[in-house]
């Protein structure tokens, strides 16, 4: 399997598709082991129709849905109604917003995009650095990696056998938690670049309330989400179906604004995102054969355990190495590959499964603005129109707060763990 892997390795420096890499080195393993490929079939086929696995592109149906029926823009107003005050307020909105719509997208890279075209305007327009307005929405977009429903959640559920409930409750707490210390980090760096606030004083309480009751449907979205799963009334997969018939009475009901026009094109970009989901969930699905077939994690945990004992001291070992391969490897394929072979390990040394799933989507989500395959990153210097190195230079600051989060959860993992045993019981 090691063979396989150094393949897939030099098959990602040659700039080949992911999904082909995982496939092709997938192959490669079953002619070097010359293993019959009907097993090969088999297993890009049973990974790919997943019941489970079926809620992600349902999610990503939804998203895109709600994006298209004007519910950014409300929760974008109720952001600033609450930031305006605040020095570097539109980026305290990014965050703000990054949040509130973590519901919603459930994507990094699609969040960061989103809100540079948004926010990127009129943060030039205050004169905001592009290479800062760059790194805060793309860093920001990273609290999606924990707020329910996210993507990197659902697979690491799936392929660790974790409770998807579990995991979408534990991540309240991370993703809040990131928002606060990026907002912090957002008011030094502001006040050093002086960055003054839009508005002397708080919006008053009328205001902010009025923004509120407009965004009022994509902020009880995964609130019901939450408490539809919990008491058992649908399983993860059925409430992405009804996420989509969610979005979908939002746009055409409530707010009037899902013409067919959008419909058809939310759904032509849909099914791009889609098929890209699909295609590395089946290849990856050879390739976590192989690594079962050649018992790998068995060898891995007896690697790290030689180093050290001590499960913090691991778990900090662990990061590193999550956050080496986010900057190589896509999210959904590190989650795919490595949560089978990991989590046993971080079971075996007394971390619990919740808190190492937070860890992990966090620290290879953050892999998404990191060079040299950080596709936010590309995405947010494009639309800003600066340079990779700018925006790298202008984030340090968001950069460190990600970091701090990490540290947070490896220090205080009763924290992360305080909402999933309160609604499901320790």
């Amino acid at each position: 399997m090691f063979a396989a892997i150094g393949i897939f390795f030099v098959f990602l420096l040659l700039g080949m598709p992911v999904a082909f890499a995982i496939g092709l080195s997938g192959f490669s393993f079953f002619v070097i082991r010359d293993l019959p490929m009907t097993v090969l079939v088999q297993k890009s086929i049973s990974t790919s129709q997943s019941f489970t696995m079926l809620a992600i592109p349902l999610f990503i149906l939804a998203g895109n849905l709600m994006n298209s029926c004007g519910i950014t823009e409300r929760i974008m107003r109720f952001a600033n109604a609450c930031t305006g005050h605040m020095y570097g307020n539109i980026g305290q909105v990014s965050c703000l917003m990054s949040t509130l719509m973590g519901g919603v997208s459930g994507s990094a890279v699609a969040d960061a995009s989103m809100e540079c075209r948004i926010l990127g305007p009129e943060m030039t327009r205050l004169g905001y650095a592009r290479g800062w307005s760059a790194a805060i929405n793309g860093l920001s977009g990273l609290i999606v990696a924990t707020i329910p429903p996210s993507m990197g959640l659902i697979i690491y559920g799936t392929v660790g056998e974790v409770s998807i409930g579990r995991l979408f409750m534990a991540g309240w707490v991370p993703g809040i938690v990131m928002c606060v210390f990026l907002m912090i980090a957002v008011t030094w760096s502001a006040r050093h670049f002086g960055y003054k606030p839009e508005h002397e004083k708080a919006a008053p309480m009328s205001e902010i309330l009025k923004a509120l009751v407009s965004s009022i449907w994509a902020l009880m979205f995964p609130v019901l989400l939450i408490v539809l799963i919990r008491f058992g009334i649908m399983s993860p997969t059925e409430s992405g179906a009804f996420a989509c018939a969610y979005a979908l009475f939002v746009g055409i009901v409530i707010h009037r604004e899902l013409t067919w026009e959008k419909l058809i094109d939310t759904l032509r970009g849909s099914v791009k995102d889609i098929t890209v989901i699909t295609i590395i969930l089946a290849f990856s699905g050879v390739f976590g054969y192989g690594v079962v077939y050649d018992d790998i994690t068995v060898s891995i945990a007896n690697a790290l355990t030689s180093i050290t004992s001590n499960s913090t001291l691991l778990l900090a070992l662990v990061v590193l190495f999550l956050l080496a391969c986010g900057m190589f490897m896509e999210t959904t394929v590190i989650a795919l590959i490595l949560t089978p072979i990991l989590l046993p390990v971080m079971r075996s040394v007394g971390v619990d499964e919740v808190v190492f799933g937070m860890i992990m989507m966090t620290a290879v989500t953050f892999g998404v603005m990191t060079p040299p395959v950080g596709t936010a990153l590309y995405a947010t210097s494009d639309i800003m129109g600066c340079t990779i190195d700018e925006t790298v230079k202008y984030g340090w600051p968001f950069y460190l707060a990600v970091i701090a989060v990490i540290l947070f959860m490896i220090f205080f993992p009763q924290a992360v763990l305080f909402l999933p045993n309160l609604v499901y019981g320790v």
